[in-house]
């Protein structure tokens, strides 16, 4: 019958249409599983701008020349050299320099560095924290172990600054030990020049210390302990300590490239300091511009190039120097003056008045 036929035709057909279809329906029952995305790019290594990690080692090293001066003078000579060592810093560049080596002695809190790096799980994450971090440096201190840095940080801060000022203070008093030596009373050579020496060396940034880069650069990795101690320091923090741990902050999360040099840089302003170390250096500059004898100059070093630094970089660290008693400078002249005594007879008409 032709319907039967019909029938069992569509039958084949419904039959080997099956037969094409399940394998498929088979293979995508057993196809494997799309493989997940990969995990996020690691961060980069903890680590500061290349012209970040020279500002560090130039603070360094002129803290280490500056702070082992001998107040054993023997000549005219080493007293302008320990003068042009002293002298050769401007101002907002010893700011920024002393902030960069104190975030390096910020980095060697692993606690910190590790919450910090942790919560950088990914690039957009270290991208945004970078950005708070540099728009507001309290955004650094949310993370455990931010008062172990900032510890460290000022410490770095004030110890090289507190043994500048001492050396200073041992400088000042060779001042007057050094005058039975008839060399420290003859007349500083061309006078004029070594002021403008010394003006000069003001606005300009420390010297380079290429030798000190390779190891503040295994300090900041933790490849190599930098030999700073310190207790947790309990906030709130000096505008420089702040700025040490805000610093650090961003290249604990690697994040501070080359690129951002100037941006990390700016980070170190602070008027206070910078006010109080152009004063020293005005002050050392008027002690040059009234020195004449050697001795002199090596009052004007020791006061105003050493010591007043010093305190000026201890206190902004949030700690306090030696009370010292007025001083006045060996170039100041007394002239003795013989006082009459009254006559007995004056003083009992002058009680009776």
């Amino acid at each position: 019958m032709p319907w039967l036929k019909r029938a069992r035709a569509l039958s084949i057909l419904a039959i080997a249409a099956g037969a094409m279809v399940l394998p498929w329906e088979s293979f995508a029952r057993h196809a494997p599983e799309p493989a997940p995305p990969p995990p996020p790019a690691p961060a980069g290594p903890v680590a500061l701008p290349a012209r970040t990690l020279a500002d560090a080692a130039a603070y360094q090293a002129f803290m280490e020349r500056v702070g082992a001066a001998s107040p054993a003078f023997t000549g005219a000579a080493n007293v302008a050299q320990t003068l042009k060592d002293a002298a050769a810093y401007e101002p907002v560049a010893l700011v920024r320099d002393a902030v960069a080596y104190a975030a390096i002695a910020a980095l060697q809190d692993q606690t910190w560095v590790n919450a910090l790096r942790e919560a950088g799980n990914s690039p957009e994450n270290r991208r945004l924290m970078a950005g708070y971090i540099m728009a507001d440096g309290r955004y650094a201190l949310m993370f455990k172990g931010a008062d172990g840095a900032a510890g460290l940080a000022r410490e770095a801060l004030a110890s090289g600054a507190m043994k500048l000022f001492l050396t200073g203070k041992a400088v000042r008093q060779a001042s007057y030990d050094i005058q039975h030596q008839a060399w420290s009373k003859a007349d500083v050579a061309a006078r004029p020049a070594r002021l403008a020496m010394v003006e000069a060396e003001g606005r300009s940034p420390l010297p380079d210390a290429p030798d000190h880069i390779a190891a503040l650069q295994q300090a900041e990795t933790g490849a190599a302990p930098m030999g700073v101690r310190a207790d947790p320091l309990a906030s709130p923090y000096t505008p420089l300590v702040a700025a040490a741990v805000q610093l650090a902050a961003v290249a604990a999360l690697g994040e501070a490239s080359d690129e951002l040099y100037d941006r990390l840089a700016g980070l170190a302003a602070d008027r206070d300091t910078n006010t109080c170390l152009h004063i020293a250096r005005l002050n050392l500059n008027q002690c040059l511009a009234v020195a004449k004898p050697n001795y002199e100059d090596v009052f004007c070093t020791g006061q105003h190039a050493m010591m007043d630094t010093g305190a000026c970089l201890v206190r902004n660290a949030g700690l306090s120097v030696p009370v010292e008693p007025p001083v006045i400078g060996p170039e100041v002249k007394f002239v003795a003056r013989r006082i009459t005594p009254v006559p007995a007879h004056h003083a009992r008409r002058a009680r009776k008045r």
